[in-house]
């Protein structure tokens, strides 16, 4: 049995997971706190949350033990170039009781690593918004949008929020009374049904509902668009089936015709039993049929994999995968 211990933190906007492991697969304990994004919540606020969960997963397991650790964080380079948040980040780490050496990678590599061992690869991600890129040699190479709500994260939880607002702003528009998708969508911004006698009205009251709010809470619709998709409403299995060509493309942009290598599907969106995981799943095996298709699983286990794989008595990583990150439900 192995004395040695590696620590992964898989680091997200609304939540912090962590898990020490050792090299024969034990898990020793997992950790979980508050969203821990520096871009989002600030280096200090997030540097305390990365500590609350090293902790949690720390508890009874001595940190001399701990020989590496990985933190996958979205925005990592921004991380890594700002001095005061790298201090932040090795005073948590510090203050846990470590002493061994970390790195920090992001969270498109961790979550490519939870789902497949092999170097080379693509990851696609959609949930709130959506990003492709290409690893070589287990480092992130080609990245494909990811431009944010503004400018991209074509086939998000953003996008398809936003487009079905837009459905719905067309129909009143054309005095079209609103389907079963808009319907739903007027009542989650509007709190009613109902159009007004004048549909100009519903639609400036809908503008000023969406404009009032920050742009990126448009993807709290998505499970909408979703829900009636799974219902086989018309316009929601449109907006799916447009989501799927846009995420579709933009992995096409850094990824070749007839590339055989492995590609992880991940984010809220695209892992599960989903309207459009399965329309991914579809259009990707259209263009890439040699391509293995594999799901995001475990990130923080992911890390931990990340971390170990550089040491010395690791002599086999993609045998080390199995033993470490558990296969996706």
């Amino acid at each position: 049995m192995s004395d040695t211990v590696v620590v992964g933190l898989d680091v997200g906007g609304t939540s912090t997971r962590a898990t020490a492991l050792t090299l024969d697969g034990r898990r020793l304990g997992d950790g979980r706190a508050g969203g821990g994004n520096p871009t989002s919540h600030g280096a200090e606020r997030a540097a305390g949350e990365l500590l609350a969960a090293l902790r949690e997963a720390l508890t009874g397991v001595d940190p001399a033990w701990v020989r590496a650790g990985t933190i996958g964080l979205a925005g990592a380079p921004r991380l890594l170039a700002d001095p005061a948040g790298r201090d932040a980040f090795d005073r948590a780490w510090r203050d846990a009781g470590l002493r061994c050496p970390y790195t920090v990678h992001g969270d498109a590599l961790v979550a490519y690593a939870s789902g497949t061992a092999s170097p080379e690869g693509t990851v696609l991600i959609a949930g709130t918004g959506a990003v492709a890129a290409g690893v070589r040699e287990l480092r992130l190479d080609r990245v494909a949008d990811g431009h944010g709500w503004l400018l991209g994260d074509a086939g998000s939880g953003f996008w398809l929020g936003r487009e079905a607002v837009r459905r719905l702003l067309a129909d009143l528009d054309r005095d079209h009374t609103p389907g079963p998708l808009a319907t739903r969508v007027l009542t989650e911004l509007l709190g009613s049904s109902e159009v007004a006698a004048r549909p100009r009205d519903t639609v400036d009251a809908l503008v000023q509902a969406v404009t009032r709010r920050p742009p990126v809470e448009l993807a709290r619709l998505a499970p909408l668009v979703v829900a009636a998709a799974v219902g086989g409403e018309p316009v929601a299995r449109g907006l799916i089936a447009e989501a799927a060509a846009h995420l579709a493309e933009s992995t096409a942009r850094i990824r070749p015709a007839g590339d055989a290598s492995p590609i992880v599907l991940g984010g809220g969106l695209l892992t599960g039993d989903t309207p459009l995981a399965a329309a991914v799943r579809a259009e990707v095996a259209r263009r890439w049929p040699d391509a293995p298709l594999h799901s995001a699983g475990d990130g923080a286990a992911a890390a931990a994999w990340i971390a170990a794989r550089e040491l010395p008595e690791v002599a086999d990583p993609r045998a080390l995968h199995t033993l470490l990150v558990p296969p996706p439900p």
